[in-house]
């Protein structure tokens, strides 16, 4: 989430290696993007996880004909 913003970014060795990868991944809508996926992918992770723990064991339903 905020990789894009930091100069690791723009020292990726992949990215130096093209001109047209360079001036791409420099547009800050495509850091935001970025950003923004990994706000998405937070918030994905922490739900699943309140999900995880936050859950009751399943209720058992009435016993049938025994």
């Amino acid at each position: 989430m905020l990789i894009p913003w930091t100069t690791f970014w723009d020292r990726n060795y992949f990215v130096e290696w093209s001109p047209v990868l360079t001036r791409l991944v420099a547009s800050n809508y495509i850091r935001g993007a970025v950003s923004g996926l990994g706000l998405i992918n937070l918030w994905v992770a922490l739900a699943e996880l309140a999900d995880l723990f936050g859950a009751s064991p399943p209720e058992q339903g009435p016993a049938g004909p025994e």
